[in-house]
């Protein structure tokens, strides 16, 4: 039956490639990290972005503020 209707890719008996990785970054990223990225480092990032945006924010006390502050220092990131 799949010889009748050679347009049909589930009745098709060849698989499909591979899936190539993305060359690009996805959208909305700021900025392009490799996949092969350490867990760890992309953890620390992560803290990092969010303390950076709590001391932007205008509705975080200022005693959160000095925290991230300081935990900005202690990451080495201030």
């Amino acid at each position: 039956m799949a010889s009748r209707n050679p347009g049909n890719s589930l009745l098709s008996p060849t698989p499909t490639p591979p899936r190539r990785q993305r060359s690009v970054p996805p959208r909305g990223s700021n900025r392009w990290r490799p996949r092969e990225l350490d867990l760890s480092q992309a953890h620390e990032d992560n803290i990092a972005i969010g303390h950076k945006a709590a001391l932007k924010n205008p509705n975080v006390s200022e005693e959160a503020k000095e925290h991230s502050a300081h935990v900005l220092e202690d990451l080495g990131r201030a």
